[in-house]
């Protein structure tokens, strides 16, 4: 699997029009805890549908994105953050040691 990464608002304007589902890990490149919620994170997601879009964040250069994944999907800026999306709807919202792919599997399911 890859990360596409998200850095316009076309971009997330597409992620809401999406049917189906997608993913969105928000990363702060200056933070250990961010790297390790990320590393955990990629161990595991072969367990996710192997064409599920996958968007990684990069909040420091793009605060902006953040801020509007905030105020459309309803959810409190944290970092590190997941997001899965199913159409234009956020259905789960996990930060810190709480991310989990098989929480998202689970949902998915």
């Amino acid at each position: 699997m890859e990360w596409t990464k998200l850095e316009t608002a076309d971009q997330l304007e597409n992620i809401k029009n999406k049917k189906g589902y997608s993913l969105i890990f928000k990363h702060s490149t200056r933070c250990s805890i961010s790297m390790m919620a990320k590393r955990r994170f990629e161990m595991d997601w072969d367990s996710l549908p192997a064409d599920m879009p996958l968007y990684f964040l990069d909040l420091i250069k793009h605060r902006d994105i953040s801020n509007q994944i905030a105020q459309d999907f309803s959810v409190y800026h944290e970092s590190p953050q997941m997001l899965l999306i199913k159409d234009g709807e956020c259905v789960l919202d996990q930060s810190h040691s709480s991310i989990s792919v098989n929480e998202a599997v689970s949902v998915m399911a």
